[in-house]
């Protein structure tokens, strides 16, 4: 599932085109950017909410585990830059510059989620906090905590994303948005979700035993671009595009695409 950025009546529509298509057997992965989204008036617009995108998602997960002989490890959230930035928002307090970190994040899609937990002066909250100190940024930062712990499944989903998948064969490679073919996979850093030193598309040779790498967001959100040992799935969900959902085999072929 490529990047949702909180664009939840999409991933509904998506969801039961999957839950219909589903089959033992099959494995899920949201390849990070669950939440997120356009900044501030444009994600109310857009109808962006990163809450109802991760109900859905849980949603879709519990489906795809009520298939006969599934297993928990069917179903994997990623991280992406999204789950990444609001990772460390809990860790403002202890930034050199916290006002100009929550302004960077702010403009990269904090924003849209700092709605769902924080309502729509969340952002203007963090800012008055910002500037009266780390124990205000401190009791900001764990009120929101608590709005995620306060919503069913929220906090279980993001303290179980992971970084990376990759299938039981290692044919398959399945990240948020770059990796570093340089690098093994235990060094990648945040590669992942900020992308190697080098661009996604110039990786044209297997990554050791994966012959196939597999992302879910692009720059200039690209839509489906399919190479040899690259797949790239992105049509700018949560940006006025459709959301895309690739049906790979196991060597990492697309068999079908599904778009909502």
């Amino acid at each position: 599932m490529a990047a949702v950025h909180g664009a939840a009546a999409r991933l509904r529509a998506l969801g039961r085109m999957v839950g219909e298509r589903a089959a033992a057997g099959d494995a899920l992965v949201f390849l990070g950017d669950v939440i997120g989204g356009p900044p501030g008036g444009e994600a109310r617009e857009a109808g962006i909410d990163s809450g109802a995108a991760l109900d859905a998602a849980l949603a879709l997960r519990r489906q795809i585990l009520a298939l006969p002989g599934a297993r928990a490890c069917d179903v994997a959230y990623l991280r992406g830059a999204q789950e990444e930035m609001w990772s460390k928002l809990s860790e403002l307090q202890f930034a050199p510059a916290p006002r100009d970190i929550l302004r960077w994040m702010a403009h990269r899609g904090v924003a849209a989620t700092l709605e769902t937990y924080g309502g729509a002066d969340a952002l203007d909250e963090g800012a008055r906090a910002c500037r009266e100190g780390p124990m205000a940024i401190a009791r900001w930062t764990s009120t929101l905590r608590q709005e995620v712990r306060a919503r069913p499944g929220h906090a279980d989903a993001m303290a179980a994303i992971r970084r990376a998948a990759l299938t039981e064969d290692r044919k398959v490679l399945l990240v948020n948005h770059g990796l570093d073919a340089t690098r093994t996979l235990e060094r990648q850093g945040d590669a992942f979700w900020w992308g190697g030193p080098a661009p996604f598309e110039t990786i044209l040779q297997p990554y050791g035993p994966v012959r196939r790498v597999v992302r879910g967001r692009a720059a200039g959100h690209p839509g489906v671009v399919e190479r040899p040992h690259t797949l790239t799935l992105d049509a700018g969900c949560g940006f006025g595009g459709p959301l895309l959902c690739g049906l790979l085999d196991g060597d990492g072929a697309v068999l079908d695409v599904l778009r909502a």
